[in-house]
């Protein structure tokens, strides 16, 4: 029997509905669904997304996860019906964390709604880290001191836009940046405002409908020691001064 029809058999029979309930939903007979959940016959595009809809579970997860591994409750609905895989917890009874790899973060754009992708990602457990869903994400560039390249913030997934919080950190997965660490600033009708805590970078806009997660700041790990404030500390504030200058004078000279 193939996936997709052990998950259509066994949402029915979590939502205790009967074989006639769903197929009058779908508008066709109650043998034509059966056969569907005997595996006999594969649904039409259409007709799975009807199916998609009614039990609010993307295709994907109904074709390619065992659904009866994951718990209905803790599946997190979006408002465009598309799932987040559920918090999954070690032996101890803590969260799993996901961890991005550091040189494959580019490839998490693509695969982060594939399931099979992110089952493939190590993971740590963190037991201070409870009620929420967790992933470790790398950190590139300077743009978000004291946290260097090869240092990880660990972001708890917040759902809606609604839910951020002025001058707090989060990780912005977009389809135009990727992946990227910023302190959000304020909220427009159709864009979010953020911006670095290195001075060198300007603020800038991220139009809603380009971002595709968010996850708030929880925690870090940091794989180097922080530096502290001496010599070479203060040249590279100089130096970032400097860029600062270098790069007010040329708007200047452009406005010219």
């Amino acid at each position: 029997m193939s996936v997709l029809a052990e998950n259509i058999r066994y949402l029915r029979d979590q939502l205790k509905l009967s074989q006639q309930a769903v197929a009058d939903h779908l508008s066709i007979t109650r043998g034509r669904y059966a056969k569907y959940e005997d595996g006999a016959s594969q649904p039409p595009i259409e007709l799975l997304i009807k199916i998609s809809r009614y039990y609010r579970i993307s295709i994907d997860l109904m074709v390619t996860i065992d659904l009866k591994k994951y718990p209905l409750n803790d599946i997190v609905n979006l408002p465009d019906n598309r799932i987040v895989l559920p918090v999954v917890v070690d032996q101890s009874g803590n969260n799993s964390i996901e961890i991005i790899p550091q040189k494959a973060s580019m490839g998490y754009l693509s695969g982060y709604t594939d399931p099979g992708y992110i089952e493939s990602l190590q993971n740590i457990s963190l037991p201070f880290l409870t009620n929420g869903k967790y992933r470790a994400f790398p950190v590139e560039g300077d743009s978000m001191p004291p946290f260097k390249d090869g240092a990880y913030i660990v972001g708890k997934y917040i759902e809606k836009t609604e839910d951020l919080k002025a001058d707090k950190t989060y990780i912005f997965v977009t389809l135009n940046d990727g992946i990227t660490y910023k302190r959000f600033k304020s909220r427009k009708e159709n864009t979010i405002h953020v911006g670095a805590d290195n001075p060198f970078y300007e603020p800038y806009d991220i139009l809603l409908s380009d971002v595709l997660e968010i996850w708030e700041y929880a925690c870090s790990i940091s794989t180097q020691e922080f530096e502290t404030e001496n010599n070479t500390q203060n040249v590279k504030d100089m130096f970032l001064e400097l860029r600062k200058d270098i790069k007010d004078l040329n708007k200047k000279f452009s406005e010219l």
